[in-house]
């Protein structure tokens, strides 16, 4: 997430539209023609991600001391959150905001313990079994965003589908707070003491997906942050950069960008559930992405009527005229239907929302996105909160090749191969004349050894 603030009064509204109306794209084409941010890129952020890694592995503790006063405000001696301050967070949490935590987790839980795969044993003759086992990894590292807003519901999002792949340890990170004590925010603390998180860090940024991916090592009184498999969890351009940088050290669930949202809709949708939508994901950044991919003009002119009303009402509203009217977002007309599912499918959303006559079916033909939420009644604040489903999705079109976090996220699929000397023969010959065929004798020979 990003650090602006919504301090500067809201701007008009400048939702534009691109017309595809008559004109036969390709899928480049399309990939090229729809809305996106055009952000700060990789590299602009990768020297500084380089001399922060640098700055944390050479120098440890006092380095992330640093950080925290240079990018949050605070001082701090030991970015470890204590135990009496988990308890003291949870004990002050609102009843609502934790009755709404409990339930969160409660129907994440349920999804995700059953999306754990089977372990695969297959004979391939007598005395040649081939198994696949799931395996979880041994430590995760997670991270939760705090910047425009303290995304509590993220810490369930990451920690229940580790927990559900059986993971054994588990830390967490998250920027301390300079109104908070130097700590995260309360809400986070809470949300992670209730899924019995004892491990958190009060870490911010690319520093904390360093310290995640090559340890800091202790010494006197000072608790060593040991290294992870994985870390996951979304963030802004730099933490981005620093899961990029670290990937092959550990492993990453994707590089995500800012969210963004797509709606199919045709002239059955409502104006006002539209444009309720598209806010509430603009809400969350400046750079936020909210795309209307539409056939009928009357439903486009009335969303942007409703946006125009929705948004001046809204309590983030300079920020969210201001993510409305970027080049990421804006209407797209379409001929029907068919092409619109052509533009969602080209541009791959973080989350695509449904909402045209018999939306089940269309949502059947959608082959690309993060989630896809389907009908009037299944809004993407739904999937953000107690859906279920898993809020940490990719983004920037990622959705055409990868996935949301799960829990095979958290899981590596180990093969195990078991032959007996009957076995090894029946295709011994076999192994011979590949290897020879590669120049391999070797291979070869190692079996031939066998039967002499």
């Amino acid at each position: 997430m990003t650090t602006s603030s919504d301090t500067s009064a809201p701007a008009a509204l400048n939702f534009r539209s691109i017309d595809f109306r008559g004109r036969r794209l390709s899928l480049a084409e399309l990939r090229g023609a729809v809305p996106r941010a055009r952000h700060q890129t990789m590299a602009d952020a990768e020297q500084k991600v380089q001399d922060i890694i640098a700055a944390v592995r050479s120098r440890g503790f006092s380095a992330l001391a640093e950080l925290a006063r240079t990018f949050d405000g605070v001082e701090q001696s030991h970015p470890r959150v204590s135990a009496e301050a988990l308890t003291q967070a949870l004990a002050g949490l609102d009843p609502n905001v934790r009755a709404a935590l409990e339930e969160s987790i409660s129907r994440a839980r349920q999804f995700a313990d059953r999306q754990r795969p089977r372990n695969v044993d297959v004979s391939l003759g007598d005395g040649a079994v081939v198994s696949q086992n799931w395996i979880p990894v041994g430590r995760v590292g997670l991270y939760v965003p705090g910047g425009l807003a303290p995304l509590a519901s993220s810490v369930i999002m990451n920690v229940v589908p580790a927990v559900a792949a059986g993971v054994e340890s588990i830390a967490l990170a998250s920027p301390p707070q300079k109104d908070f004590g130097g700590l995260p925010h309360p809400t986070i603390l809470a949300a992670a003491k209730l899924l019995g998180i004892d491990e958190v860090y009060a870490i911010g940024g690319a520093q904390a997906i360093v310290s995640f991916a090559y340890g800091i090592p202790g010494s006197g009184d000072e608790l060593p942050i040991e290294p992870v498999d994985v870390v996951t969890g979304p963030g802004n351009i730099f933490v981005a950069t620093a899961k990029r940088l670290v990937k092959g050290v550990v492993g990453i669930d994707s590089e995500a960008g800012t969210t963004e949202i797509a709606i199919l809709a045709d002239s059955t949708a409502q104006a006002p559930l539209v444009a309720a939508d598209l806010i509430s994901q603009a809400e969350h950044d400046p750079k936020a992405a909210s795309v209307l991919v539409t056939d009928s003009t009357e439903l486009a002119d009335a969303v942007v009527r409703e946006l125009a009303r929705q948004a001046a009402a809204t309590k983030h509203s300079a920020r969210v005229l201001e993510a409305l009217s970027g080049p990421q977002s804006g209407v797209v007309l379409v001929d029907d239907l068919e092409q619109g599912i052509a533009v969602c499918n080209a541009y791959a959303a973080e989350h695509l929302e449904i909402m045209t006559a018999d939306a089940a079916a269309v949502a059947g033909r959608i082959h690309n996105a993060g989630a896809i939420f389907v009908g009037d009644y299944s809004p993407v604040s739904l999937g953000d909160y107690c859906a279920g489903s898993n809020h940490v999705l990719p983004t920037s079109g990622t959705a055409a090749f990868s996935s949301g976090l799960n829990v095979t996220t958290f899981l590596r699929a180990v093969q195990v191969i078991k032959y007996d000397r009957g076995a090894l023969e029946e295709v011994s010959s076999h192994i011979v004349s590949l290897s020879g065929a590669e120049d391999l004798p070797g291979h070869g020979d190692a079996v031939r050894i066998r039967f002499e």
